[in-house]
């Protein structure tokens, strides 16, 4: 078998079991969970195979026209370089582990098999997107991933919170959708093609007119894919979605597709000098934000929600730099370690009952409840931290070093300006990141109070994915930059001593100063059992389903989160440590720093004023002049009706008059008067 039919059946795989999984959910359930897990699986497998055949050398390039278009062909075309062909088998990867982690979180959810089948036509979404040289074919994927994440983020739709965040992700996409649908246009237009080869070799060649804008468009999309400044706001609120959906968006599905398009066409993007500055000034905002506002979260999973969006700054600022490998490699191991994150939250919301870190805080022994999440949780923290010799520590040095390059002027990828921001954005931000790790596990492990609930040990689908994930998490970074050099554009992925240096010592600092802010605050927690916090008790999600499947825990948390712990952006809680380290920083912070608020002033409330308009124009002047053209022949017919008495001397009194009417008339026009 070719290299070319394996890539071909990478995405066609999870595609045929998606549909197989909707046909047979209803009439043969049994064979649902097979469906789910053996085609992504397999995918995987094929996906190992076009490594080892690509094996970092040359692109492999197939290509067949789909149909004629009389201007610029939209072509079925594949193109696999070392980049693509490990990014597929991280999503192979993470698809695989969340389809088996699903099939004991949600073993009772009466809509597994639509889940289990979106899950497989979103990973297949995803090869398509990672495989494509054609990128009329990539935003068909790239389309998909949008449609099967509304559908995923409001798989609890009976709670508002799912619903609106649903349609806040589709919304927010859209809105960066349209821009980059034009850019693609116009990118095709001034290179002839829509094949990834054929654009490069324009954009090598000096073809393109106009580079600067066709990059901002683009990035328009990329900002609303991957979450970035200033449309990143759908994504914590994506969190109402089961945990292991969170797990598969950010860690190797929609959320990585933005920074593997900008790395993939980073050339076009290095055309235009203001397009790098501005990709810089977007990570460093999106990094040093977001940092800021996951320290001041009550959920669990928002601060995981925040610490992508902020990681993912990490890889567009190495975009940013020019380095597209320092970007990919960060992509890949913070894919491991993110995956592993969501779904080590997902086991610990199942045994706290709640997914607020402030209630965790009163619940002691939890880590002795969940031994296995306890450990790969504090594994994947590390490595989010970036502590050697954790997969992390590699991965975010590389983008470190790239920005110390361009700052220090070794390279001419990029403006000096663009590395110069990066590399302040990335330490300030690796400074934060190690202070809410060390809080989220602060928080969640060693918290003081009421014994924390005992369910017994969770399904061992769940804890084996655990410890799969936890392997790439710890030793992923080490073997990449050893290993792989030939597969990231033969740089070197070897950390740099400055950078090294600096970056560890301000993540030991943020951790150290959050422990010694903790130590502080603990005593307090003692005093105060929830404070304004908590308006009841933390464990009424679970008290209602004692031996519940986690996924209806999960929901039930989220649906009763603010009515039992209120707004903790304002709610006075001295036990928390993020609060006392952020100080009046902290309410803008634990609100989105109000972006929201805004978006709400600039758009939404103009829409809906010019949706009141429009509706009061269509009833009350549009819909008067159809009224008022069916009220004139009703008001005449009400005049004749009168007319028709059904008394025969009227009628021949009526016709005898109208006769000598009309008689007189012809007399009075034959004699001229």
């Amino acid at each position: 078998m070719t290299t070319t039919t394996l890539a071909v059946l990478v995405p066609l795989l999870p595609f045929l079991g998606a549909a197989a999984g909707l046909l047979l959910g209803r009439t043969a359930p049994g064979f649902v969970r097979p469906l789910a897990v053996l085609p992504t699986l397999a995918a995987l497998v094929l996906a190992v195979l076009v490594v080892a055949r690509q094996g970092g050398g040359g692109a492999i390039d197939a290509v067949t026209e789909l149909t004629p278009t009389g201007s610029v062909p939209v072509e079925l075309a594949l193109h696999i370089d070392g980049f693509a062909a490990l990014v597929a088998v991280l999503v192979g990867a993470v698809a695989t582990c969340v389809q088996i982690y699903s099939t004991g979180y949600l073993r009772d959810d009466p809509r597994y098999a639509s889940y289990a089948a979106l899950v497989s036509l979103f990973t297949s979404a995803m090869f398509l997107v990672v495989y494509s040289g054609d990128l009329m074919v990539l935003l068909v994927g790239w389309e998909v991933m949008g449609i099967c994440s509304y559908f995923l983020v409001g798989h609890y739709w009976e709670t508002p919170e799912a619903r609106a965040a649903s349609l806040k992700a589709f919304l927010v996409t859209k809105l960066g959708d349209v821009p980059f649908l034009i850019g693609l246009l116009a990118l095709a237009t001034e290179a002839g093609s829509f094949r990834i080869t054929e654009i490069l070799g324009a954009v090598a060649s000096g073809s393109l007119d106009h580079p600067t804008l066709i990059a901002l468009l683009l990035l328009a999309g990329v900002a609303g894919k991957s979450a970035q400044f200033p449309l990143h706001t759908w994504l914590p609120d994506a969190m109402a979605g089961p945990t292991p959906v969170s797990a598969l968006i950010h860690a190797a599905t929609m959320i990585a597709a933005g920074v593997y398009f900008v790395a993939r066409l980073l050339p076009l993007f290095e055309a235009s000098r203001a397009a790098m500055v501005v990709l810089a000034v977007m990570a460093a905002v999106t990094m040093v934000g977001s940092a800021l506002a996951a320290l001041a979260q009550d959920d669990i999973k928002r601060v995981l929600a925040y610490s992508t969006i902020g990681q993912l700054g990490y890889m567009t600022g190495a975009l940013a730099t020019g380095d597209r490998g320092a970007a990919v490699f960060h992509l890949l191991s913070h894919g491991a370690f993110k995956a592993l994150l969501f779904l080590a939250a997902g086991v610990i919301i199942h045994a706290a009952g709640t997914n607020s870190l402030a209630a965790m805080s009163r619940m002691r022994g939890l880590r002795d409840r969940v031994p296995d999440a306890y450990w790969t949780m504090t594994v994947a923290l590390l490595a989010l931290a970036a502590i050697p010799p954790f997969s992390g520590f590699f991965s975010k040095e590389s983008v470190l070093g790239a920005a110390e390059h361009v700052a220090t002027g070794h390279t001419g990828h990029a403006p000096g300006a663009a590395g110069w921001t990066v590399l302040v954005a990335g330490l300030i931000t690796a400074l934060l990141t190690a202070a809410y790790a060390t809080r989220l596990w602060l928080l969640a492990f060693r918290g003081r109070g009421a014994e924390a609930p005992d369910h017994g040990r969770q399904p061992l689908a769940m804890n084996a994915v655990l410890w799969a994930l936890a392997i790439p998490s710890l030793a992923l970074g080490g073997l990449t930059f050893r290993l792989l050099p030939d597969w990231f554009d033969d740089h070197a992925l070897t950390p740099t001593l400055t950078t090294s240096v600096l970056g560890t010592g301000v993540a030991l600092v943020g951790g150290i100063v959050t422990y010694a802010a903790w130590r502080h605050t603990t005593a307090l927690a003692a005093r105060t059992p929830l404070g304004a916090v908590a308006a009841r008790t933390p464990l009424g999600a679970v008290a209602a389903h004692p031996e519940g499947d986690a996924g209806l825990v999960e929901a039930e948390a989220i649906a009763s989160h603010r009515p039992a712990y209120g707004d903790v952006a304002s709610a006075p809680d001295p036990s928390d440590p993020g609060r006392l380290l952020l100080g009046p920083v902290h309410r803008h912070a634990a609100a989105g720093f109000h972006l929201d608020a805004v978006y709400t002033a600039l758009f939404v409330r103009p829409v809906r004023a010019g949706a009141s308009l429009v509706r009061f124009l269509d009833r009350e002047v549009v819909d008067t002049y159809v009224r008022a053209a069916g009220a004139l022949p009703r008001w005449l017919g009400a005049a004749v009706r009168r007319a028709q008495t059904g008394n025969v001397q009227t009628y021949v009194s009526a016709l005898l008059a109208g006769t000598v009417v009309l008689a007189v008339a012809a007399v009075l026009v034959a004699t001229g008067a």
